[in-house]
């Protein structure tokens, strides 16, 4: 079942009359490389322009914005897909209304003096550090065991591992991708990399229930500036690089972006690519010992899933 896909390449998106009924959102999001739909919006004066007002509240993390929205603090949330899981197991009330962008490029980083890395089956009886409890944990996790190889995986924060795996206090690392860069110019030839492509962080967001039953037309109009947004960064990317590097102050140029886009899928959509990842995330939870709760019905799934306003936004 596919939820909801954007039209094509470049197709302009009408917002139509729900923007007259929007009022205030408030959104947990901070500028980052893989929403330029939301930069492109807010360069453009997209949300205004449908009528919502939105305030945007910036976290240090997808899990913290995501942990505020529950708390009721912000009315839409933008994360990872794998808080999503941990919050579907536990019971706690939200909507999953979109997903912005795919990231392909997942990695397993290694320093050279440890050996070769030029397949799963090169891991065996290594020391690999990671964030326990996370996606990156996840990814780490069911690579080696798909693989059939066993490793020491080693628990560290995420500032923490490219100095580790830079001294050899351990041989390998899996990351978040903000420190792949910071990765390969510390270890600079002693860079090694995996990318087994077996899994595609999903860039989502999550709203409150309120969000998508008496403020639908609220999230409605926040839907459909994104939609209008999301087909603007399509037929013309290099100018949503340009919003992006600005948004973030220069951090990173638009070549940077360029270069990181080739390993993200950006596209507003909402299919069953992202259900099948958080019920295998969520079981992936439950065999760790997370979390103690009963098992994720498909069906459980697919009920925190609420397309509703991303349909609307190209009607």
């Amino acid at each position: 079942m596919t939820y909801f896909r954007t039209l094509a390449l470049g197709t302009a998106l009408a917002l139509g009359p729900i923007a007259a009924q929007a009022d205030t959102l408030v959104f947990g999001w901070s500028p980052n490389p893989q929403t330029p739909q939301v930069d492109v919006a807010l360069e453009k004066d997209y949300f205004t322009e449908a009528g919502v007002e939105v305030e945007i509240v910036p976290f240090d993390s997808g899990r913290a914005a995501f942990e505020a929205l529950l708390g009721g603090q912000v009315d839409v949330a933008f994360m990872a897909e794998f808080p999503a899981a941990t919050g579907a197991l536990t019971g706690q009330e939200f909507a999953i209304v979109g997903d912005l962008a795919r990231f392909t490029g997942s990695r397993l980083i290694g320093n050279s003096d440890a050996g070769p890395l030029d397949s799963p089956a090169d891991l065996a009886g290594r020391r690999i550090g990671t964030t326990i409890g996370t996606n990156v944990h996840f990814f780490l996790d069911t690579l080696l065991s798909e693989a059939g190889v066993e490793a020491e995986i080693v628990s560290a924060a995420p500032p923490d591992l490219v100095p580790a795996v830079t001294r050899g206090d351990v041989e390998a690392i899996v990351p978040f991708p903000t420190f792949y860069s910071a990765a390969q110019e510390t270890l600079g030839e002693k860079y090694t990399e995996l990318r087994p492509e077996s899994y595609q962080v999903h860039y989502i967001l999550a709203a409150t229930p309120e969000m998508v039953g008496d403020r639908a037309a609220t999230l409605d109009a926040f839907m459909g500036a994104l939609a209008k947004a999301d087909a603007d960064v399509a037929a013309d990317p290099e100018a949503a690089m340009a919003a992006v590097s600005a948004s973030m102050n220069g951090a990173m140029s638009p070549e940077a972006l360029a270069a990181m886009w080739q390993d993200v899928e950006i596209g507003l959509t909402l299919d069953d690519g992202l259900t099948d990842l958080i019920l295998a995330e969520a079981e992936w939870i439950l065999a760790q010992g997370v979390v103690r709760a009963e098992p994720l019905s498909r069906a459980a799934v697919e009920a925190i899933m609420a397309p509703q306003s991303l349909e609307k936004a190209t009607r």
